[in-house]
């Protein structure tokens, strides 16, 4: 898109940040539990336990999460329960246990789903439903659970997991964003978990591991098993009593192990294991479910840009599957000049308790700014309009002024979030470098809403958009949509991240170079439904992630080929995909998922997804995924027989835990194929290494810093 170095610096960044109310917990926020109608007074379910195991390996993370619903009543109640989307991630199997035995559900169109659902709760049999909605959450509902009884469900999803920087990130999302205003008006949420939570998870990693961190978790008590694995344990008093069982997640019956806390180092500053909510008060055995946990790894400041591979072939089947995970070195140089500044405010109404702080953040970011920069600032609700008068020199007197007329506008109204974005992006100067500060939770509510109109509003300016996602109730797809499309790139951010490190990481991709219009072209083997189909910029310590078919195993020939500042960049090398690789059968489902992504990425941008819906549906019910268009159902066994149903995700599922279980009891496996004929030179970009940035990004990087601070402060 860019035709010369000018042209790129010219336009260099759009950078999203989201609004203030997701940069720190509150008390007020929703989060994943059981749902009862607002104003219900009647007897209601309670989470009884709350049991999750994690394995991180090969690049990808399966979760599994293990809960009992208690009825206390003496009427039988259907059991309702939302938690919020995981990043990219994939269900794949929803367990209930029926008459003592665990029974694993089928995947079928979202509305013969839910037409199922309804007769067997009608017939008064034991059912239950797994769907997601949109970007908000997914919902499990159970029906019926039995007075004074409980009920023990099953639910397990797996998403690929990146390394960004020489540093992992894992996320078990809990926290409700509050986005989805209608159903907000109509559930309430009980959140609290009455007997044990425990969250294990174990981390196999191919490159030697430094260090761990749980930020918002200090009490978690972590385990070096040797370099490159670790484990991590939380649970409650309740759990640590002596009668904690927690799931293991690559077992295919009831089988249970014990969490262990033995032999394991605490984190320097732990006081030991207790409450998992630190808002809890006076009962450290109750946790409540608003607070994600996040988990990060370093890897060795030694490890190289690599190409890592994993495969899944059968012996005689005529297609394998491939998950690449591509990791250049740090080749990308700082890209220097001063800037424009603009910023686009979010003035809604839902801004109204965070606005003084956001005017603060503001004020300390125009402090930060040189004297060779200029800003503008814009405001929006209902409609959009410059704050300012045209653009502003950086000094004592303007900064003072504009960041008291920032402070002084009142907030209220809706969120047009397009308005917004157009005016903000037309304000730019082409005759310099400029960057777009834009504060919002991208939740788009009034004027244009339709994503194909924010797409073709990107394609309309030749900018990249840079997009910090903030919170589980952000328009994750809208956002990462306008980024793909513009060349950019996004980043997720839970409220519980590590918010310097979220922020080194993302100045680093934006005062760095890139690599643009990439291609990949492999050959030898006969490869196939390659995703994702248009490849991605890859900016500073990013992975590329491609999955695809190939047709049998051999010597492959790779040749990624791109443009850093219109300057043509090549990287080759060679490695033999197997003809048969049984170990890691979830990759199939990555593909699957990733696939009908790039489908419905595809049919956003076209406004229409009439072309796209059979086969995004049709993949899924192959390969057993909850998605927008399907949903799964659990039955009695002899339900789906008499329903004639093929029990396909069943069998899959115990493929793949058999599978889980080899990976186990084995050495951690080695997936770099081209340590013989390395595809980049140098190390890999890290922190440890940072560049000097010029003074216009150093700016940027202290207003985020300065921003978050100010509301964390507020916020104690």
């Amino acid at each position: 898109m860019f035709k010369s170095l000018k042209q790129s610096a010219r336009l260099l960044a759009l950078a999203t940040v989201a609004a203030c109310s997701f940069l720190t917990f509150t008390s007020s926020a929703t989060a994943a539990g059981l749902m009862r109608p607002t104003g219900d007074s009647g007897p209601g379910l309670e989470i009884r336990d709350h049991l999750v195991s994690v394995v991180i390996e090969n690049g990808y993370a399966i979760t599994t999460v293990d809960q009992v619903f208690a009825n206390p009543s003496a009427t039988d109640l259907e059991a309702t329960y939302h938690f919020p989307v995981p990043e990219r991630g994939a269900v794949s199997e929803f367990t209930t246990w029926i008459d003592g035995q665990a029974v694993i559900g089928e995947v079928f169109k979202k509305d013969e789903a839910r037409q199922i659902y309804e007769e067997e709760k009608s017939a008064g049999r034991e059912v239950g439903l797994a769907e997601k909605n949109r970007h908000y959450n997914f919902e499990i509902r159970v029906a019926p659970v039995r007075a004074n009884q409980d009920i023990r469900v099953r639910l397990v999803y797996m998403q690929p997991v990146k390394v960004d920087h020489g540093i992992g990130r894992y996320v078990y999302p809990l926290e409700d964003g509050e986005t989805d205003d209608a159903a907000n008006s109509f559930w309430t949420s009980d959140s609290t978990v009455k007997g044990q939570f425990a969250f294990d998870l174990k981390l196999r990693s191919s490159y030697p591991v430094a260090a761990t961190r749980l930020p918002a978790h200090p009490q978690a008590v972590i385990q070096q098993l040797n370099s490159q694995e670790w484990q991590v344990s939380l649970a409650n008093q309740t759990a640590l009593s002596g009668s904690l069982q927690t799931p293991n997640a690559s077992s295919n019956d009831d089988e249970l192990i014990a969490l262990t806390t033995t032999q394991s180092t605490l984190l320097p500053g732990n006081d030991g294991l207790g409450s998992i909510n630190s808002a809890i008060q006076g009962n450290p055995s109750v946790v409540t479910l608003d607070k994600d946990i996040v988990f990060y790894w370093r890897l060795d400041e030694n490890a190289p840009p690599a190409i890592d591979v994993i495969t899944h072939k059968t012996a005689g089947a005529s297609k394998g599957t491939f998950m690449m995970a591509i990791t250049p070195g740090d080749d990308l140089e700082v890209i220097q000049g001063g800037r424009d500044w603009v910023f686009v405010l979010d003035q809604s109404g839902s801004m109204q308790s965070k606005y003084t702080t956001l005017a603060e953040g503001i004020s300390k970011a125009l402090g930060q700014l040189t004297a060779d920069d200029r800003f503008r600032i814009f405001g929006f609700n209902n409609s959009a309009r410059e704050i300012t008068n045209g653009w502003q020199t950086v000094s004592q007197s303007n900064v003072g002024h504009w960041s008291n007329k920032v402070r002084s506008t009142s907030t209220g109204g809706g969120t047009n979030l397009y308005a917004g974005t157009e005016i903000g992006l037309k304000a730019l100067d082409s005759d310099r470098t400029s960057a777009i500060i834009l504060i919002t939770d991208g939740e788009a509510n009034v004027g244009t809403t339709e994503k194909k109109m924010f797409l073709k509003l990107m394609k309309r300016f030749d900018v990249r958009l840079f997009t910090a996602i903030m919170g589980n109730g952000s328009n994750r797809p809208l956002l990462e949509g306008m980024a793909k499309v513009s060349n950019g790139f996004a980043i997720n951010v839970s409220n519980q991240d590590d918010i310097v490190g979220k922020l080194m990481e993302f100045s680093s991709k934006a005062t760095h170079k890139a690599l643009h219009n990439i291609k990949l072209d492999i050959n030898g083997v006969q490869t196939s439904n390659i995703t994702p189909q248009v490849m991605p910029s890859l900016y500073r310590g990013e992975q590329l992630i491609v999955m695809g078919h190939y047709s049998q195993g051999g010597v492959v020939n790779l040749e990624l080929s791109a443009e850093i500042s219109g300057q043509k960049k090549q990287y080759t090398t060679s490695f033999e995909l197997p003809a048969v690789a049984e170990t890691n059968p979830e990759i199939e489902r990555l593909w699957a998922y990733a696939s009908i992504q790039d489908m419905q990425d595809m049919a956003d941008y076209l406004g229409d997804e009439s072309e796209y819906r059979s086969s995004m549906t049709e993949l899924a019910v192959n390969y057993g995924l909850v998605t927008d268009h399907t949903s799964m159902v659990v039955l009695r066994e002899e339900q789906f027989a008499a329903r004639g149903i093929e029990r396909k995700n069943r069998d899959r599922r115990q493929v793949e835990q058999q599978a889980a279980q080899q990976r186990v009891v084995n050495t951690v496996t080695n997936t770099r194929v081209d340590a013989h004929q390395p595809a980049f030179s140098g190390n890999r970009a890290t922190y440890n290494k940072p560049s000097s940035s010029g003074g216009g990004s150093m700016a940027w990087f202290m207003f985020l810093i300065s921003f978050i601070a100010l509301y964390l402060k507020r916020s104690q």
